[in-house]
């Protein structure tokens, strides 16, 4: 009898840069390439291609860019770039005109194609070799859910519409589909993006379709109640976690979900600014009294709900008195959790046209006073925690060292509670947890201490 054996299969290295949008993009590149028969790559010695999934929404994104696509050059000398600075092939080919091939944001098949060309498969696709739910680049207790591409907004400072196009819709019995396989495979939180989670479906006029016999719109609302319907293998709801949500009035619908623990008390809502004068400026909606009155009311319906924003500072004609109004509604509205940058020219933007830019001194200036300010914030809503027990999902465990003559024999672990989005916001530091803790646990645990941005604690009971 003769025995024949596969051949080798053909690896791909991949590095991922920009935001959670982009890091589903390559999620879905790898997950398709893994079911054509490519295995994975962690190092660039053992790459047949490297792809480099670049971001180009900042002039300092796409140095980063660069960067990396000239580190991969060096390292691998086989480069297939894809991503939001794909648009700017001539930038990538001036400087590296040996890259194989240059495609744009979420291109999937030409992504594919191009890894076919450089590095054919050596096996069809009949192989089972790709997991329930896809390939993740994320840890396997939590998945980005990318519901549309693209955005109608034309704000004066992004060119995001530019590199992404406009509004598309993915159909919401595709995005269920996708949200059931993900916590069947063993995710607990969900955390849904695009660029305008708030206008999902104004493409398709919300079109309905049917799911587990009952007809769904694609409309945040309807989406938001059906992702509350979803249990894991224990039976439990997993987090749900809205991102990129612009405050459009039908928001509030979602706030008494977060009431009855259908969705995660979490709303991040980029405000960017609070001065009318600059709102008008970045050509965004200047009703910054009216989100103050929202903001009272969607915490006496989800007294928990965490609000997290981001706001830029030094925007061409900013006054010091538009500054001040910023820090001042800042006092008012009490966000949770903030992030804030300097004004950046893009590329393309409208607001690099713009009259009176702020010197370089003056929006490092206020971009320390805007941090201090919102420390100051979250130090206080932090240390009214203390004292309260929080549910808490588990990111990390730490290990027990009997060799280190300093172990103490306690083992530490790192989490986060609701109020808290992986890599952007704070986490919950807790001591003395079992060793049979594992990430993606949810426990409760009692508060014992806070600073400007983290809690700390112990698993309770």
């Amino acid at each position: 009898m003769t025995v024949k054996t596969l051949p080798a299969q053909p690896k791909v290295g991949m590095v991922s840069l920009g935001c959670p949008k982009a890091l589903v993009d390559s999620e879905r590149i790898l997950t398709k390439l893994r079911a054509d028969g490519y295995g994975l790559s962690p190092d660039y010695a053992g790459a047949d291609v490297v792809l480099v999934n670049t971001c180009g929404f900042l002039d300092s994104a796409k140095e980063e860019s660069l960067e990396a696509i000239g580190e991969a050059m060096a390292e691998n000398g086989r480069v297939i770039v894809t991503g939001c600075m794909g648009n700017e092939a001539e930038v990538i080919r001036a400087r590296f005109p040996k890259v194989l091939a240059v495609t744009g944001a979420h291109q999937y098949e030409q992504v594919v194609d191009a890894v076919h060309d450089a590095a054919p498969p050596t096996q069809g696709p009949f192989v089972d070799l790709v997991p329930e739910g896809g390939l993740k680049l994320t840890p396997r207790h939590y998945s980005y859910l990318k519901i549309s591409e693209g955005c109608n907004h034309s704000c004066a400072f992004c060119i995001i519409p530019d590199l992404r196009g406009k509004l598309v819709s993915r159909r919401i019995d595709a995005v269920l589909r996708e949200a059931e396989k993900l916590v069947a495979a063993g995710t607990k939180e969900l955390l849904v993006i695009s660029q305008d989670t708030s206008a999902y479906g104004v493409d398709t006029r919300h079109d309905p379709r049917e799911w587990k016999g009952r007809e769904v719109r694609a409309h945040m609302t309807d989406l938001a109640r059906e992702l509350g319907q979803l249990r894991t293998s224990e039976g439990k709801a997993p987090w749900v976690r809205l991102h990129y949500v612009y405050p459009y009035p039908h928001v509030d619908a979602v706030i008494p979900l977060m009431a009855e623990g259908l969705l995660t008390p979490y709303l991040d809502i980029p405000f960017q600014h609070a001065s009318p004068s600059v709102l008008k400026r970045m050509k965004r909606p200047a009703n910054e009294a009216k989100v103050l009155e929202r903001l009272k009311s969607w915490r006496a319906i989800a007294p928990d709900i965490a609000i997290r924003s981001s706001f830029v500072v030094g925007f061409p004609g900013e006054t010091e008195a538009d500054f001040q109004y910023l820090l001042d509604w800042l006092d008012e509205a009490q966000l949770d959790r903030v992030g804030a940058f300097r004004f950046e020219p893009v590329a393309g933007a409208q607001a690099n046209a713009l009259p009176d830019p702020v010197p370089e001194e003056v929006k490092e200036e206020r971009f320390q006073r805007i941090m201090a300010k919102t420390a100051a914030i979250s130090a206080a809503k932090l240390e009214a925690k203390i004292g309260r027990t929080l549910p808490v999902i588990i990111d990390e465990v730490g290990e027990a060292d009997p060799n280190d003559p300093d172990w103490d024999g306690s083992i530490g672990a790192t989490g986060r509670s609701q109020a808290d989005a992986p890599e952007i916001d704070g986490h919950v530091y807790l001591r003395d947890v079992a060793a049979t803790l594992r990430a993606g646990d949810i426990v409760d645990v009692a508060i014992e201490d806070a600073d400007e941005h983290d809690l700390f604690g112990v698993v309770a009971g």
